[in-house]
């Protein structure tokens, strides 16, 4: 087994029924977030990790993201015809991120099932997955301290962050242990959406994973779970409570800025603090949102 991480699964097979009637024609990974779809702030940030062969996950009339990173000849065109180099910079940017793969996921079985239809891609090495509903802000970098720890324990490593108590049972659960490290846990159980009340902490998995290939062998015998589907946080269970098999599992508490975008009030949050943040749009936007926050005060 090689021991470089390398590759990265990016599963975009979701419907997005949330969002409907806007993703009734649209993915909802191209929902824009500010002035780029939500799948290149992930496929950035794999490549700012050192990850630049990229396998997604796709469903039916998923073809826009293939577009989205594809050369549009004619717009570049047009664009250095208009002398309008700031927008063919940024076109251009997107075609160029990284090399990107695209494979169908047929039954629309689950998470696991998703990153199962990998294993021929992927091959006999660690690999990265990354959820596009959350987002995680370049300045917090998590996915590469997540592929050091992986390089140093050669173990699953999967991303942990405190929320609300009551939080819990919208997110994959996790029991852990201290290690060395306070920023890294020993993980020795996982459960998938559990009841508050069942729930063994309030560190909740989000939406970034360092796996071992060992993970294909479990995916395949794993049964359906919670939604009838094949749960990833099942097979990462199996592996937590057997070291031998693969090392353990660890996770890495981020404690940093992320944006959840599969839920429609987050989705608003998570523009309005990107935009404030940026040169561009801050100075415009702060001043505006004092005023109307003040007239809601009213």
């Amino acid at each position: 087994m090689s021991n470089s991480v390398r590759k990265v699964v990016i599963p975009a097979a979701g419907l997005g029924t949330r969002f409907l009637p806007a993703t009734k024609a649209m993915p909802k990974e191209m929902l824009p977030v500010v002035d780029k779809p939500a799948i290149q702030y992930v496929v950035e940030e794999a490549v700012d990790a050192g990850l630049s062969d990229v396998l997604m996950i796709i469903g039916r009339n998923k073809n826009a993201l293939a577009n989205h990173f594809d050369r549009v000849t004619e717009l570049e065109l047009n664009l250095k015809r208009k002398g309008d180099h700031d927008h063919l910079e940024q076109v251009e940017e997107a075609s160029d991120l990284a090399d990107i793969h695209f494979l169908r996921q047929g039954d629309p079985l689950g998470l696991g099932h998703a990153v199962l239809r990998a294993r021929r891609h992927i091959g006999n090495e660690p690999f990265a997955v990354m959820l596009g509903d959350d987002l995680i802000d370049a300045r917090d970098p998590l996915l590469s301290k997540m592929i050091e720890e992986q390089g140093k324990r050669q173990a699953t490593i999967i991303a942990l962050m405190e929320v609300a108590p009551e939080a819990i049972s919208l997110y994959g659960a996790a029991a852990v242990e201290p290690t060395e490290d306070p920023q890294v846990v020993r993980v020795t159980g996982l459960v998938e959406k559990p009841a508050v009340e069942d729930a063994p902490s309030n560190l909740a998995i989000i939406g970034r994973y360092v796996l071992r290939p060992e993970v294909f062998g479990i995916l395949e015998h794993t049964k359906p779970g919670k939604g009838g589907e094949i749960q990833l946080t099942d097979a990462l269970q199996e592996l937590a409570a057997d070291e031998e098999i693969a090392g353990g599992v660890y996770g890495v508490i981020f404690t940093g800025r992320r944006y959840d975008t599969g839920d429609r009030a987050d989705y608003i949050k998570a523009i309005v603090q990107l935009a404030v943040d940026r040169e561009d749009l801050g100075r415009e936007l702060k001043p505006w949102l004092k005023d109307f926050v003040a007239g809601l005060a009213d």
